[in-house]
């Protein structure tokens, strides 16, 4: 099981310890990863791009499939957003004759893209192609003592057509599939599905703030220990903005609920080292819940 890893933007800078923490279980767990394919690839535009110049949107995620096209190797993504700016240009270019405008442009470098690219992300792949037995099998630590919230974010979510959730309805519970498949307590709640927020800071902060107030407070009014998310970005407004949002929102009492990323929790099942996976570069400690765990940070 090979792929092209795109590890999008935020891994490799804002988030280093998504990066690390996804080689560490993609060895687990067989994940042959193509760490060379895609080094030369851009943004995907995060939705952001598109607003402005959707065809130069496009552009740059046809790019991006011709280089994973030309060795033969699909693409594995572990960013919510990467993977539902990339779902949904792929949907616009299976048009021919788009396509083709786009492949002139392509041209000038080289590349060219015949519409083969099926970009996935990390949590896709470990629910529909590894599948939830192999990885309980890999489980050397269940974390029953763990209430962890799901947090899908907008772009892994819809729209569902450009996702393909009608060919995998799965899809819709895996966060909760693999929560439960490492031994940990699912801790359900509303806004698992919706914007964390991160779209609008640089243009609206105090209702960004609010969302990242709404969403942490909710998940640990209902219990929940800490959250998990596929996506950087979710993490980034979660976690690195949860001080401010506590503040603002909720100014007598800090609310301190750790924000993991999928690897993240799936490494702490597999008895790596939280070091390894640089669990103590967190913006909110997660000391105390690694402490439920008799592990250190």
């Amino acid at each position: 099981m090979r792929y092209a890893l795109y590890p999008g933007c935020v891994s490799r800078g804002a988030c280093p310890e998504l990066y690390a923490s996804t080689l560490e279980i993609c060895r687990r767990l067989g994940i042959e990863l193509d760490l060379i394919t895609m080094q030369g690839a851009s943004c995907t535009g995060a939705g952001v791009l598109q607003e402005k110049n959707l065809r130069l949107g496009d552009t740059l995620n046809a790019r991006t499939f011709a280089m994973a096209e030309r060795v033969g190797l699909p693409i594995l993504t572990i960013c919510s957003t990467c993977q539902g700016v990339m779902s949904q240009a792929n949907q616009r270019l299976q048009d021919d004759e788009y396509r083709e405008s786009i492949n002139e442009d392509l041209a000038e470098e080289g590349l060219r893209y015949n519409g083969t690219a099926d970009p996935v992300h990390l949590l896709w792949v470990i629910v529909e192609e590894i599948g939830i037995d192999k990885l309980k099998s890999l489980v050397v630590r269940e974390l029953p003592e763990l209430r962890i919230a799901p947090f899908y974010g907008c772009y892994i979510v819809r729209p569902t057509s450009a996702l393909k959730f009608d060919e995998h309805p799965e899809r819709e519970d895996a966060l909760e599939q693999v929560i439960e498949a490492v031994g940990a307590q699912v801790v359900d709640f509303p806004g698992k599905t919706l914007c964390c927020g991160f779209p609008i800071l640089t243009i609206n902060e105090t209702n960004s703030l609010k969302m990242v107030a709404n969403h942490t407070m909710d998940a640990k009014g209902k219990g929940a220990d800490a959250m998990v998310t596929p996506c950087p970005l979710c993490h980034l407004n979660l976690d690195g903005y949860q001080p401010q949002a506590a503040k603002a929102n909720s100014p007598m009492a800090p609310i301190d609920i750790p924000i993991l990323h999928l690897p993240q929790l799936i490494g702490l099942s597999m008895g790596i080292d939280p070091k390894l996976m640089r669990l103590n570069r967190h913006i909110v400690s997660t000391k105390q819940m690694l402490s439920e765990l008799a592990l250190s940070p």
